[in-house]
């Protein structure tokens, strides 16, 4: 008879592992689940009463009952709900095709746009990058694309990027910046203040009071990841110092 195998939020989960919740503040790999409904984020499957892990990574959670698999991946899966960073790359009739970074394009509607109307289209070009969340995203049909919340408002998203630095990161760097608190932006608006946006699909754009500035932004952002927290304060204190 198999043993039943208990993890805790923060154990290193494989493809192929099956799983199912319980209320408590460990998973059992065999009890069948007849809690509340869980959410299942990147990296884990719903298989009726079971879980599947689909990528390595560490088993993450978030209230109230949010799990996904936090990996180093670089290629991004379109995930309903989630904002991401596009780039437009053509006009087609009455939709654009939207790259995100993923194995295809996505769609996005000229009226997906706050306040847009057969007459009052929205001011969008080859070339734009847009901050767009996720309406449909799986593996049976094009992902699409809105710049709208349930409400109709725009809410932060639509085109932007005039002046500023577009960069890829980690699925994982972008994860851990948008955590509540995060040290390392805390650490980095006492440097050079800046503004930031993160997309889900490791895109992270910046932009700051100058280009030198900017770049340098983007680097330490980029070198913060692998870094221990005296690490990155070491070097944080070098830049304000003007020694690098």
């Amino acid at each position: 008879m198999e043993s039943c195998l208990k993890v805790k939020v923060g154990a290193v989960l494989l493809p192929g592992d099956v799983f199912t919740f319980i209320k408590t503040d460990t998973i059992s790999l065999t009890e069948s689940l007849k809690d509340e409904k869980i959410i299942c984020g990147p990296g884990l499957r719903r298989n009726g009463d079971d879980v599947v892990v689909c990528k390595s990574g560490v088993l993450r959670h978030k209230n109230p009952n949010l799990y996904w698999v936090d990996s180093q991946q670089r290629r991004y899966v379109p995930v309903k709900g989630e904002s991401v960073i596009g780039i437009v790359t053509t006009k087609s009739g009455d939709v654009f095709k939207v790259d995100v970074g993923g194995s295809e394009q996505a769609s996005l509607s000229y009226l997906a746009f706050e306040g847009a109307t057969k007459r009052n289209r929205p001011n969008v070009q080859v070339g734009d990058l847009v901050y767009a969340q996720f309406l449909i995203a799986n593996k049976d049909m094009e992902p699409e694309l809105v710049c709208i919340d349930s409400s109709g408002r725009a809410n932060g998203l639509g085109v932007f990027g005039a002046g500023g630095l577009l960069f890829k990161g980690s699925l994982g760097l972008v994860r851990r910046l948008l955590t509540p608190q995060n040290e390392i932006l805390k650490d980095l608006e006492k440097l050079y203040p800046c503004e930031l946006v993160l997309g889900m699909n490791g895109r992270l754009w910046v932009r700051a009071a100058t280009v030198q500035k900017t770049l340098i932004v983007a680097n330490l952002l980029e070198s913060s990841e692998n870094m221990s927290a005296q690490q990155r304060r070491t070097l944080f204190k070098r830049v304000a110092d003007g020694n690098l």
